[in-house]
């Protein structure tokens, strides 16, 4: 079997293009960076294998520590991209057609790596899979989330490869289902932090839409980064009219989020309800807050505004700021949650109980992390060199 056939890869890939990369100082630093952070995914699962969870500084007043974080930003980029690529080969915008198979073989690496951190953050991830078949939990947001993330998987995976082929009809089917469920399941990873009636702070119908809104921004920053490395800042008019027409589309969702965080904290402040005013006040005065409102809404929205997107250089240092943004959303959004004892704890865990939970990653946790962030630039770096990426013309 001719496997070219099967999978359409470059006609010059070979073992030997992998380290076939222009040996510029930028690049060289950038492979050495990743070959690091593989270096650290190693160590840190080790650490793991070795000690279990007491490898991390997650405890049973704040069970969900950075690995969970790191997870959902990686879902979270996932989402972003499908919704991305989906504009193009399902709703049949033309000028996002440049992106389209770039943006789902990313939002396909970018799930992968979030996988792999979850694993070693689940006590027996194989068991799991095992149980999640034969005995389902269908009243439980996370059996939903791992299913329906499963499931967004492996439409994403059948939607590139139709993509490869240039069967457009049967891409724009299987794009169509994937986004449909990549949607589902990334509001309901919303969802399972809306259901904890216990954290009032995070209870309520915000996180599932906020999760989505915050997933298109992910995908515009992403977006801009790639076709910054593609063309190495030199972006062909092509590119510029896409980007210029993404970088609109932006200005409206960061608004739209700086609206939705604005009320969601005038909500819970108003009235002073117990846990939850007080929580949202504690986090005000959080630096890792300002830093996302600074790095995701305000830098990006006023460099748009400045000449509306016209220039795609200056936007793609604001995305790489937005991504580090981004995951101190996604840190502050696990973190926060856990912010204040629970009563029944209170009662249980404590001879004192501690008015704040504090938490700070373990060397092993933050070591799988960066593994994580290696094996995701790992695997699309492979990627750019054994599949066109690139929009095709067919005739």
């Amino acid at each position: 079997m001719n496997i070219s056939k099967l999978i359409p890869i470059r006609e010059d890939f070979s073992i030997k293009s992998l380290l076939n990369f222009e040996k510029t100082p930028a690049n060289i630093l950038l492979a050495l960076i990743i070959l690091a952070f593989l270096a650290m995914f190693v160590v840190g699962v080790a650490t793991y294998l070795m000690h279990g969870h007491h490898a991390y500084n997650v405890t049973r007043e704040h069970p969900w520590g950075l690995l969970i974080a790191v997870y959902i930003f990686f879902v979270v980029s996932s989402t972003g991209l499908c919704i991305i690529g989906s504009l193009g080969d399902v709703f049949g915008f033309k000028d996002y057609m440049m992106v389209s198979k770039r943006a789902i073989f990313g939002s396909i690496v970018t799930i992968l790596a979030g996988f792999a951190v979850i694993a070693f953050e689940i006590g027996h991830p194989v068991t799991m899979l095992i149980y999640n078949v034969v005995s389902p939990g269908l009243t439980s947001a996370i059996w939903w989330m791992g299913t329906l993330y499963g499931l967004y998987l492996t439409f994403m995976i059948i939607e590139f490869y139709f993509l490869l082929h240039h069967d457009m009809r049967r891409a724009k089917i299987f794009g169509l289902t994937g986004l449909l469920v990549g949607l589902a399941a990334h509001s309901n990873l919303g969802g399972v932090f809306g259901f904890l009636n216990a954290r009032t702070i995070s209870n309520g119908v915000f996180y599932p839409t906020y999760f989505i809104l915050t997933a298109f921004i992910t995908g515009v920053f992403i977006t801009f980064i790639m076709l910054g490395f593609r063309y190495r800042l030199n972006f062909p008019e092509k590119a510029k009219k896409a980007l210029a027409g993404l970088a609109k589309i932006q200005a409206l969702l960061v608004s739209i989020l700086i609206f939705f965080v604005t009320w969601k904290f005038l909500t819970d402040i108003y009235g002073g309800m117990p846990n939850r005013a007080e929580v949202a006040i504690h986090i005000l005065g959080s630096w890792t807050f300002w830093a996302e409102v600074v790095l995701v809404m305000l830098i990006p929205l006023v460099l748009i505004l400045r000449n509306m997107g016209k220039n795609p250089v200056v936007l793609f240092w604001a995305s790489l700021s937005g991504m580090v943004g981004v995951f101190f959303m996604r840190y502050n959004l696990v973190h926060d949650t856990q912010l204040k004892p629970l009563q029944m704890l209170k009662k249980t865990e404590y001879q004192l109980a501690p008015d704040w939970i504090h938490y700070v990653p373990s060397a092993a946790e933050i070591m799988i992390s960066l593994g994580g962030l290696g094996l995701c630039l790992l695997m699309y770096y492979v990627g750019t060199k054994l599949f066109n990426l690139d929009e095709e013309e067919v005739h």
